[in-house]
């Protein structure tokens, strides 16, 4: 079967929507979007959950940052800050001396 200009077309559009439907799609900050670190975790946090992530993912880099009373009291913190520990803990760097780059 020989493929027509029409074929080809067809497969590759079909391709293409396959492929753009896969793509993860990130909401900028005015939209709700929340990236920090170059990350993006997603959209609509309240500002707890935030503070959370960024507590958090300053620990996974080697600096401890943890508001005791809000990780026990705010489970929205507790929450961001696991995932933010989580998230960010490949952004970790340590130099040939055991020295954390930060």
């Amino acid at each position: 079967m020989k493929y027509t200009v029409i074929h080809k077309t067809l497969i590759l559009t079909s391709a293409l929507i396959l492929v753009s439907g896969c793509m993860k799609r990130e909401l900028p900050a005015d939209k709700g979007g929340f990236t920090y670190s170059g990350i993006y975790f997603g959209a609509h946090f309240p500002g707890v959950f935030k503070k959370g992530i960024k507590d958090g993912c300053q620990t996974s880099k080697g600096v401890y940052t943890k508001s005791h009373w809000s990780f026990k009291n705010r489970q929205k913190y507790a929450d961001g800050w696991f995932l933010g520990r989580s998230k960010c803990k490949d952004l970790l760097k340590i130099d040939e001396d055991g020295d954390l780059i930060l």
